[in-house]
């Protein structure tokens, strides 16, 4: 009974708040105990004594033994805690370094743990962080020098506090506008397949409400002259269902345009998913491809414009299409950072798809910006029409 009643208690204080950085991460794919490699700097409470912070002995493990779990339980309340309370732990841990200082000189690093996680999970500026680890690293002075510590002991805190809680916070903002950027281009892209839909229903609607409409009229009326004329009733019939072969020939046609339509939608898409990030999109208005043609080229398009808004940083991207020596060519093109890193996942799935319609794939990325064109066979590109002069559609720069 007591056991289960303990395994209850623990599973209801270690349990993670839906805001906690361990949520975040499960949201995110990543495994919880993704910061948990951060506890690798705790060896420092084990190597303190071999650099004159005191010396090995029973009192150093006793309090050791005392104090380490004591830390490590309110490095999981960190992680685990809602953003709104989950900086009193980081505050905890400071508390326990201040308190065994007269003692333990090990405790320094639970004091830089402290600093350093104070704003895990919170939404504040940089400024108002540096701002509390100097109060707190004041604190540590004050109370370092009433227990007769050495200032060059402690002329180290205030730089490695501030240096890596720089560091930690700076990726943790980054990563929580990596988050935010994410779930606004997700909400771009779901507005703009809503507002395809309504489109399409909107198409459907007046293409067959007023078909259907002299389909039920000429039905009504033939039922009512079936037993008086008969032959009326047989022209009537007839005539609907030329209406309705008619009204068939005109869907199959607008469901082909719907199906053709990708590359355009995924143009209108890019448009708002780089201007969401502040990236001014050009583009031509894309030729006439078949769907078997159009669909790979349209992920093609979108592949690479996510590259841009996710890592490019660029103010201005372009998207163009021409035929030239018997080739269709599409040429993407930004002004960011570009990038030195290998090919990557992504770049070699927009080269699988190029080469199953039988075209390549050129890819360049330097300091002033990224390139990458797509060259397919005009046989196999199946152009409906003749392309015409490109009609260049200049989208307006992100605010």
């Amino acid at each position: 009974m007591l056991r289960e009643r303990l395994r209850q208690w623990a599973a209801r204080w270690l349990a993670a708040a839906p805001d906690s950085a361990v949520a975040g991460n499960l949201r995110r794919g990543k495994s919880p105990w993704t910061d948990g490699v951060h506890l690798l700097w705790s060896a420092w409470i084990f190597i303190t004594p071999l650099f004159g912070g005191g010396h090995y002995g029973w009192r150093w493990a006793a309090i050791t033994l005392a104090s380490y779990p004591l830390f490590l339980l309110f490095y999981a309340k960190v992680l685990l805690s809602s953003r709104r309370t989950a900086w009193r732990y980081a505050l905890a841990m400071v508390a326990l370094c201040l308190v065994l200082l007269p003692w333990y000189p090990s405790g320094l690093s639970y004091f830089v743990f402290g600093c350093v996680m104070l704003h895990t999970g919170q939404r504040s500026s940089l400024p108002r962080y540096l701002l509390h680890v100097l109060v707190l690293n004041a604190l540590l002075g004050a109370a370092a020098w009433l227990a007769g510590y050495p200032w060059q002991a402690l002329v180290w805190m205030l730089p490695m506090t501030l240096i890596i809680g720089v560091i930690v916070n700076v990726e943790a903002m980054a990563h929580e506008k990596d988050a935010a950027l994410q779930l606004s281009h997700d909400e771009v892209r779901r507005l703009a397949a809503t507002a395809e839909r309504e489109r399409i229903g909107r198409d459907l609607h007046d293409l067959l409400g007023h078909t259907l409409s002299l389909i039920t009229l000429k039905l009504e009326l033939s039922r009512k002259l079936i037993d008086r004329d008969p032959g009326a009733a047989r022209t009537e019939i007839a005539e609907a269902e030329k209406v309705a072969r008619h009204a068939l020939a005109e869907v199959r046609s607008a469901v082909t345009g719907f199906r053709a339509a990708d590359l355009a939608a995924e143009l209108a898409s890019a448009r708002l998913l780089l201007e969401s990030s502040t990236v001014a999109l050009e583009y031509d208005a894309p030729p006439a491809l078949s769907p078997e043609t159009e669909r790979p080229l349209a992920l093609v398009l979108r592949e690479a414009v996510t590259n841009i808004a996710r890592h490019a940083r660029a103010s201005r991207a372009e998207v163009r299409f021409a035929r030239e020596g018997g080739q269709l060519r599409m040429r993407i093109v930004d002004n960011g950072r570009g990038s030195s890193a290998a090919e990557g996942n992504g770049l070699a799935g927009m080269r699988a798809r190029v080469r199953e319609l039988g075209g390549s794939l050129a890819f360049a990325s330097a300091r002033g910006g990224t390139t990458v064109e797509v060259a397919l066979p005009l046989p196999v590109a199946s152009l409906l029409v003749a392309a015409a002069p490109p009609s260049r559609e200049p989208m307006g720069r992100g605010a």
